[in-house]
């Protein structure tokens, strides 16, 4: 059998013994086989500014990663705290942080978006600021709501329902669920889901032990604070008196929740009920990830409208919440087991940080005894259901 060599004018050489191509350094065939992958869509998200929206934006976010799988890198712009929110939860590929208040930090967020290249970027803010940004990185497709004058700065441009010149009241969750619907993301699951990283638990257990609590204790958390403003708190004398009457009429521990800037009164609150069985974190080193790991393994939370208030929806832990000038309808997280009170009032709901008739009778008016009454009727039946 004859041995034929020739040199292709691509320079390399084949060798064939026969009509047998057995090539030495190149092997020709008649099917080009494409082994790389399609790339994925880059979807980029600006999440939420506030904690508590942040958490209502998880149904959205799952909707994006079950329609689209591994075909899809989900990258979320955000403020930097808003990580601890989602940390465990597996919502995203990637984390850009950015700081609205550095043009220069703000610039930067432009230009990384670019180099990522986005396929597509849903806005879940309202602000002018993130539809500036959103229409500066260059994205294809840029969608949100049409609100504050950015219209023109979206390609797919959704409108609020309104009556009149008035938004309607509508929960942040289906704000978000649809955003990603312009995508094809749906979802029938419209309660707010959260994860614990083992950090944020070991934290947890040491400040159990701390406290000569065990696992089985059942524990209701009290949510005090109102980042939003003064005009959502509630007295801190009532939740002293509830957290007496709680550990007197039911065998609980009572654990304070607390911001930066509750501390001291949350420490008051303790000290004015003088009782092992209440505790807070005042003296602790706080960190978004201790209040979830808190809030996960209590039984109840009784709380005011502010943020952490979304954690007991996210664990499926039964609340009582305590509305005053917002209306609820704008933060309905869709919790099965939890009860929201409020006073009918002709003033409210006025959606103002500070009462702007200083009595802010819609909080004080909330009595002990009513409060009461929600978390021990919740309480029992709690217990009925694990028993």
């Amino acid at each position: 059998m004859a041995l034929f060599c020739y040199f292709h004018k691509t320079r390399k050489m084949r060798i064939f013994l026969g009509r047998n191509a057995l090539s030495a350094l190149e092997v020709p065939s008649k099917q080009t086989v494409n082994t790389r992958t399609k790339p994925a869509m880059r979807i980029g998200v600006f999440l939420p500014n506030w904690i508590g929206d942040v958490v209502m934006a998880t149904p959205a976010l799952r909707a994006v990663r079950t329609r689209f799988g591994d075909q899809a890198t989900l990258v979320g712009v955000m403020r930097p705290y808003v990580s601890d929110v989602l940390a465990g939860a597996d919502l995203l590929d990637q984390s850009v942080e950015y700081d609205r208040s550095s043009w220069v930090d703000m610039g930067r967020l432009v230009t990384q978006l670019r180099q990522i290249r986005l396929d597509a970027l849903l806005l879940f803010t309202n602000s002018l600021t993130t539809g500036v940004l959103a229409r500066l990185t260059g994205c294809p497709r840029r969608i949100g709501f049409a609100m504050h004058g950015r219209g023109w700065m979206l390609t797919d441009r959704l409108r609020p329902a309104r009556d009149g010149r008035r938004r309607v009241p509508r929960s942040a969750v289906d704000h978000y669920l649809d955003v990603v619907a312009v995508l094809g993301c749906y979802t029938q699951d419209r309660r707010p889901r959260l994860a614990t990283t083992v950090e944020e638990e070991r934290l947890a257990d040491r400040l159990w032990q701390r406290f000569g609590w065990i696992s089985s204790d059942r524990v209701v958390v009290l949510n005090t604070g109102g980042a939003y403003g003064a005009a959502k708190t509630w007295p801190p004398e009532h939740f002293a008196n509830l957290s007496h009457q709680l550990i007197g009429e039911r065998d609980v521990k009572v654990l304070l929740l607390t911001g930066p800037a509750e501390r001291d009164a949350v420490r008051n609150i303790c000290r004015y009920v003088g009782d092992s069985r209440v505790q807070s974190l005042a003296d602790q080193p706080l960190s978004i990830g201790l209040s979830k790991a808190c809030v996960r393994r209590s039984c109840l939370m009784v709380t005011t409208d502010s943020g952490p208030r979304h954690f007991a929806a996210a664990f499926g832990l039964p609340a009582v919440t305590l509305f005053g000038p917002t209306d609820p309808r704008w933060s309905a997280n869709y919790n099965p087991i939890s009860t929201d009170l409020y006073r009918d009032m002709a003033c409210r709901p006025c959606g103002e940080r500070t009462c702007p008739l200083e009595h802010h009778g819609c909080m004080r008016k909330l009595t002990v005894k009513q409060v009461a009454a929600s978390a021990i009727r919740l309480l029992d039946a709690d217990a009925e259901r694990a028993a």
